[in-house]
């Protein structure tokens, strides 16, 4: 019976969000209600369960997100998203632009949400078509690829990092662990598979691209744009790397502790960025202040999602339904991971929003890691890499991609979707391989 009202439940969040529409948000806190009292539990109980589970969701995720959003907003406003894009074009020759994309891509992809790289970063792409006479699949889908993969499996995007927590993983080790994960998954979804489209040609509409274009005087220089783009990483990777090679009692452990701390690495991050993307460069504070305040107002609503997430995720645990799922899953003779990336996967086939996707998963999966003894942080991107799977119809960056590129959506189907699917099957390879050397 149990069982039945979680499928029931999630099929009325699925006909909420992708048939009738409604807000998310409103989405998740309506089902977290109806369930807990379809599963018994008192109304009070139930009330209480969605309070804490939005409060404990939210009360590491704020920081970290929109520390990470700050830091995406002056990356975009100051220039220095076009400065690495530029650089990276002009040094590598017309057979190897892909890699210059690819690596864009990434790069701008860490700090930046998926939406806005998209936006930002196409109309780069566009240009270098023109300049180039490459087919514009054959150069635009590997940077795709490249902000796909990052949005899924890497902090600090907002699905990753919210499972990182639900999952008990440390958000370092998975960075890290996401890296080396990323990288096939990219080159297999865009530069190995843009080899065969170069058969479309698809033309843009150019109303769509009114975005402003940097001068080589407003933007800062190449070095501090990587710099700074990437000091997350480079602080939560590095401090992770030395703690695991540096003798635990060295006088240096606190300190890298300090700066390995996901909420002290990302208020660096955005302090420095201030400076070396703003103030620094001789911007007023009041023109900084308003870029942070309008990545904050970007957020707010995916940070309402994943609190309504966390709200379903206490509802399960609450009424220990999710124990008992954990349960049942574990007879099954499949590994947790590739439970994980099924149960992801076909949520995201659902609902049609990678982060809702992941985040929904979260609730069911996360007894798993207790009950196997599985690694949390491959958890983090066996989970992450099935959200990504199969993008089609219900889902907002398949219509960006289909609108931006001025395709049918047959041929949607047929090359942005394909992606999904390869850079998601990658993800779960490479998890598993990794699995086998840790």
């Amino acid at each position: 019976m149990q069982i039945a009202i979680i499928l029931i439940g999630i099929l009325i969040l699925i006909l909420l969000i992708a048939l009738f529409r409604l807000n998310t948000f409103l989405s998740f806190i309506i089902v977290s209600l109806g369930m807990g009292l379809a599963l018994g539990l008192p109304v009070e109980t139930v009330t209480e369960a969605v309070k804490n589970g939005i409060g404990k969701t939210l009360g590491f995720l704020v920081i970290i997100l929109g520390c990470g959003a700050m830091l995406g907003k002056l990356v975009a406003d100051s220039g220095a998203a076009q400065r690495i894009s530029d650089t990276l074009i002009n040094v590598f020759p017309n057979r190897y632009v892909q890699w210059a994309v690819v690596l864009t891509g990434f790069i701008v992809g860490i700090p930046m949400f998926y939406s806005v790289g998209f936006v930002i970063l196409l109309p780069l792409v566009f240009a270098v078509g023109a300049r180039t006479k490459l087919p514009l699949l054959y150069i635009g889908l590997p940077m795709l690829a490249a902000l796909s993969v990052t949005h899924g499996y890497l902090p600090p995007h907002p699905a990753p990092t919210a499972l990182v927590k639900d999952f008990g993983a440390d958000i370092g080790t998975t960075l890290l662990y996401g890296l080396i994960v990323a990288i096939p998954a990219i080159i297999l979804g865009g530069p190995v598979f843009a080899q065969t489209l170069k058969k479309y040609n698809p033309k843009p509409l150019k109303s769509l691209f009114s975005g402003k274009v940097f001068t080589d005087e407003e933007m800062p220089s190449i070095g501090v744009s990587i710099f700074t783009a990437l000091l997350p990483v480079i602080l939560l990777a590095g401090a992770t790397i030395l703690k695991i090679t540096m003798d635990p009692e060295s006088a240096l452990m606190p300190v890298i502790k300090f700066i390995g701390d996901p909420i002290i690495a990302m208020v660096i991050a955005i302090l420095v960025a201030i400076y070396t993307l703003g103030v620094g460069r001789g911007k007023p504070m009041k023109e900084v202040s308003k870029s942070l305040m309008e990545a904050v107002k970007d957020i707010s609503m995916i940070l309402l999602i994943i609190a309504g997430a966390g709200a379903l995720k206490e509802i399960l645990v609450v009424s220990e339904v999710s124990l008992y799922i954990g349960q049942l899953l574990q007879g099954m003779d499949v590994s947790p991971l590739i439970l994980a990336w099924g149960i992801a996967a076909i949520i995201r086939f659902c609902v049609g929003s990678a982060t809702v996707a992941g985040l929904t998963s979260a609730g069911i999966v996360f007894p798993l890691i207790a009950l196997t003894g599985a690694d949390p942080n491959l958890m983090v991107l066996a989970t992450g890499a099935g959200s990504l799977m199969f993008s089609h119809i219900n889902d907002t960056g398949f219509w960006l991609f289909k609108e931006y590129f001025n395709m049918s959506v047959k041929d949607t189907l047929k090359t942005w979707s394909v992606m999904e699917i390869i850079v998601s099957v990658s993800g779960l390879l490479g998890v598993l391989v990794l699995n086998q050397f840790i």
